[in-house]
């Protein structure tokens, strides 16, 4: 997986690489997966309560599927099994809140 100039990952004790598919975020992929997880998991919460949902909710939750598929494309060459399958399960909880959102009218909170 390439690696970026930015060093290693933001989080105390860890000296993992950060791939540049995250660089902005300062994470290696481990702590990227485990954020994303724990947003994921909020947001299909919410939806379940029938809370609405923000711009902003929407836009980080696609950001990082971006970033998953961005780096399963980075580390095509060379996948670690375990991390694939991370990233993989993250796309496919995303894939199934959006699904969620279309069918049960989720409000969309607008920014005025």
């Amino acid at each position: 997986m390439t690696v970026s100039a930015s060093g290693a990952c933001r989080r105390e004790s860890c000296a993992n690489a950060i791939p540049e598919a995250l660089a902005t975020e300062r994470l290696c992929l481990d702590h990227f997966l485990d954020e994303a997880f724990l947003r994921t998991d909020l947001m299909l919460g919410r939806c379940r309560e029938g809370q609405a949902m923000s711009p902003g909710d929407v836009e980080w939750l696609l950001a990082d599927a971006l970033a998953v598929v961005k780096n399963l494309e980075e580390g095509a060459a060379e996948p670690n099994p375990d991390q694939r399958d991370r990233m993989l399960e993250l796309l496919l909880i995303l894939a199934n809140l959006h699904e969620y959102v279309a069918h049960h009218s989720v409000r969309l909170n607008r920014l005025a």
